[in-house]
């Protein structure tokens, strides 16, 4: 997985989405036409999280097989250092293999709610679970076998394609940093550990990316860094997120949000926020956009329309 700087107006602006499993049996059918419907737009890859402490693991493969199997998109798998032993980890990282997921995001992630740190088990961070990552696909066969079409019993060998690893940067800092530089420190380490690229946690303004970037190469990350980007369309979900992440209250939107009354306006304020923070990201030298999808296609694929880096969606 590559990523080139682009400016707006040029002929492609990479973009990826992010999925969950699905909470239900009831929901998958209504998941898979997402799938469909975002692999349809041409994204570099689609990436699904997995619950904390293996709450979601099963599904979480069940939908990467789903996209590797039926569609022409590249499977992202979240892994979380959270209740994982080595040898459990090591056993799930083989899992994915064996399904033929060649693509991670790893994460040091957090105990889950009245769960102390000592919950995280044996990994204590996110580089270490990309040397783990590298060290389990080094150990299978350097080459795999690839049948021949219409030559029974015939096989190609070829080399076995390299992992690719993603991992996560924190633009205004993490809620746990000691200091403003150890951020940029932990990006380091993960880059030394063998990650390719980086996904920014949520920020509001361009700047904040920006900056981060800036900072982040002048102290010797050279990895792509990709800004993450989440279309905010009510005051709950803006609350959920300040919750989680820690930032600083965006007054603008949030007030845009309050003072709107109804959803379908709320809607639209939150898509224009995100198109024109893509815009911005972009012109600003981003290497493409990952966006948040929450399971629905319509939100994220209006937002790349509005920033014009796809054709506007026909209704």
């Amino acid at each position: 997985m590559s990523f080139e700087t682009q400016p707006l107006g040029a002929p492609r602006v990479p973009f990826s989405f992010e999925l969950y499993p699905p909470r239900s049996e009831s929901s998958e059918g209504a998941l898979h036409e997402t799938v469909r419907r975002l692999a349809a737009a041409g994204p570099d890859f689609l990436s699904v999280t997995y619950g904390a402490g293996g709450s979601t693991g099963g599904r979480s493969l069940d939908v990467l097989r789903f996209i590797r199997e039926h569609t022409a998109v590249e499977p992202l798998a979240h892994l979380t250092c959270v209740g994982n032993t080595y040898a459990g980890a090591a056993r799930l990282i083989r899992e994915f293999l064996d399904a033929g997921i060649l693509s991670f995001l790893a994460l040091r992630g957090d105990p889950p709610a009245g769960q102390s740190e000592g919950f995280l088990g044996d990994l204590e961070s996110a580089a270490q679970l990309v040397q783990l990552i590298d060290r389990v696909q080094a150990e299978r066969a350097p080459y795999e076998e690839i049948p021949v079409p219409g030559n029974p019993g015939a096989v190609r060998v070829s080399p076995r394609r390299k992992v690719s690893i993603a991992v996560a940067a924190f633009p205004k800092g993490h809620p746990r940093a000691a200091h403003r530089t150890q951020d940029v420190e932990a990006l380091l380490a993960k880059q030394a550990a063998g990650a390719t690229f980086a996904i920014t946690q949520l920020f509001f303004h361009p700047d904040d990316y920006s900056a981060f970037v800036e900072r982040a190469r002048a102290a010797g990350v050279t990895i792509p860094i990709l800004p993450g980007i989440m279309p905010i369309t009510s005051p709950a979900r803006l609350a959920r997120v300040l919750e989680l992440t820690g930032e600083d209250l965006p007054s603008e939107l949030a007030i845009a949000l309050d003072v709107e009354p109804t959803p379908e306006g709320r809607r639209e304020i939150g898509i224009e926020w995100a198109a024109r923070l893509v815009r911005d990201v972009v012109a600003d030298g981003a290497p493409g956009v990952h966006l948040y999808a929450f399971n629905q296609h319509d939100t994220v694929l209006t937002v790349l329309a509005e920033a014009g880096i796809l054709p506007a969606l026909r209704r």
